[in-house]
């Protein structure tokens, strides 16, 4: 492999761990938010909106986890289907799943960037105690949808190119074939 090829594969494989890194983080956080409630509680005082902060950490979590899930095979996949097939209609069919899972988070992702620019545009805030301003927890929706799409692209192109994902294979996902 070329130089370049060895840094872009390092660059998009460092991209998707990053993304399932900020994933743990934001249950940590979802974790010390319930805590502080706990407490707070406990003492007799409110911590006013941290139910919604838990709600928009616990959305960052799902869409960072995106990417790094599908690339350690913990996405739901039809390969009962796949593996019954031969190797050349395998193929296709895996071209046909990455180009239309491809297409489609492309165009989430727009859909995600036009909404979370238009919360912006008019200043919406949340209507629950805590008032944030809903492009923020938004653009998670646009940054999460954009790192799937480029590793449904990524796979994609590893499959036109070399016949086969770069997915590992899932222990549970190999146990139902023996």
């Amino acid at each position: 492999m070329s130089r370049l090829k060895v840094a872009a594969r390092t660059s998009l494989d460092g991209l998707y761990l990053s993304s399932g890194v900020l994933a743990a983080l934001c249950l940590i956080v979802i974790l010390l938010l319930i805590v502080a409630q706990m407490i707070a509680r406990w003492t007799g005082e409110i911590f006013p909106g941290a139910p919604s902060y838990a709600g928009y950490f616990m959305a960052a979590a799902s869409f960072f986890a995106l990417a790094n899930a599908l690339n350690r095979g913990a996405h739901i996949r039809v390969s009962l289907l796949l593996n019954a097939v031969p190797k050349g209609i395998r193929r296709l069919l895996e071209v046909w799943c990455f180009g239309l899972g491809a297409v489609i988070m492309c165009y989430f992702t727009y859909q995600a960037y036009w909404f979370t620019y238009w919360s912006w545009k008019f200043n919406e805030i949340s209507q629950a105690q805590d008032a944030t301003a809903l492009w923020i927890p938004q653009s998670v929706m646009v940054i999460g949808g954009g790192i799937l799409a480029v590793a449904l692209i990524d796979h994609l192109i590893a499959v036109i190119l070399h016949g086969d994902h770069r997915i590992e294979r899932d222990l549970v996902d190999q146990s139902f074939g023996e």
